[in-house]
């Protein structure tokens, strides 16, 4: 017996956005039956490489024309709510798009419940956790090697809304997804608001789980370097530390693990061209119905609500309880109450993407 073909529209030709449409199309599970993007000229460049699928500038004429079952999109983070809105109406099975989920809790939050009143699934890209360091790392945790988890943590120096959802998502899944209960953060500089992910320019935090674990985050130009990492953008450290041990990766660099065994390392380094075919794999299966996919929406959400609570706690200057209640945007609120004054760098490699920055002394 044959299996399911799945075709799948993607929106956004990008750099992502072509991963995604590679990766969909390497897999003989999928078939690239779509592709849009307002600059028709990049659909027609990448679809020889594709199979040659429909192309197109309106998503919603493509959906029509395609009526697929997986619906992708790789565009900017303020286009999240309509394309939701797109997938559901168009019929997809499974939604996949990339992190964050939205701009402000209340936007997930109409997302997530879009999703969960239509059954579609959905998947967000926090894809890294396929590399065989996030998977080492997360086999000595899981085997009870470091002993009873009590703190997990993430640092990275890139900004808010491109890495902190990375940080809490895979801190979290070593923590077993255990929901936040409260969280306290605060953060310093503006330059970075006027970026496409716009963000404070650092933000510094702690979120409390169910289990009585102790999440801490770092991200932007005050967070610490990981001099074992020389590619600026993967200078992200994301680990647990247990009664018996720890054990950490290091997104450009490898992982390493001290437990009663010994001292223990291995290879690894963020890497596309390894994480998207597994990462894409699992769609297939979800569909199926044989396997949840790991990156599954609900997972998101979880780790979305803990970074909205500590935004959250930069405004109101305190612990922040969780569930949210309704609330003003976060990226928003936050500018209104950061001192105006420049973010002191930790290391001088920062000064090239925080430019306004200064070092400390």
């Amino acid at each position: 017996m044959s299996e399911t073909v799945y075709k799948v529209v993607v929106v956004g030709m990008g750099k992502r956005g072509k991963h995604h449409a590679s990766a969909f199309h390497a897999d003989p599970r999928f078939e690239v039956a779509g592709i849009c993007d307002i600059d028709l000229a990049r659909c027609e460049a990448v679809a020889p490489e594709l199979g040659h699928p429909v192309c197109g500038t309106d998503a919603a004429e493509v959906m029509a024309k395609v009526k697929p079952d997986v619906f992708c999109f790789a565009t900017l983070p303020n286009l999240r709510l309509p394309l939701i809105k797109l997938g559901i109406a168009g019929g997809a099975k499974l939604i996949a798009f990339e992190k964050p989920i939205a701009l402000s809790h209340s936007e997930a939050k109409q997302v997530v419940e879009l999703l969960r009143a239509a059954g579609v699934k959905a998947v967000v890209s926090h894809q890294h956790r396929y590399g065989k360091h996030y998977q080492a790392v997360k086999e000595i945790i899981a085997s009870g090697k470091i002993g009873r988890v009590h703190t997990v943590y993430g640092t990275a120096t890139g900004w808010l809304m491109h890495m902190l959802t990375h940080l809490v998502d895979y801190s979290m899944w070593f923590n077993n997804y255990e929901p936040a209960q409260w969280a306290m953060a605060n953060a310093a500089g503006t330059s970075k608001y006027a970026d496409i992910h716009a963000s404070p320019d650092y933000l510094g935090g702690f979120v409390q789980f169910a289990n009585g674990v102790r999440g801490i985050y770092e991200v932007g130009a005050g967070a610490p370097d990981v001099p074992e990492v020389d590619y600026w953008w993967r200078k992200c450290r994301i680990g647990a530390q247990g009664t018996e041990g720890f054990a950490e990766v290091l997104t450009g660099g490898g992982w390493r693990a001290v437990t009663p065994d010994g001292v223990l390392s291995g290879d690894g380094c963020m890497n596309y061209d390894n994480d998207m075919p597994p990462y894409i794999a699992d769609m297939a299966a979800w569909l199926d119905g044989t396997a949840e996919h790991p990156c599954n929406i609900e997972h998101a959400w979880l780790g979305y609500e803990a970074t909205c609570a500590l935004m959250r706690s930069v405004v109101e200057r305190g612990q922040v309880a969780l569930p949210l209640a309704e609330g003003p945007a976060e990226l928003e609120a936050m500018r209104s109450v950061i001192p105006d004054r420049p973010v002191i760098l930790s290391m001088p490699e920062n000064q090239k993407e925080y430019p306004d920055g200064v070092l400390p002394g």
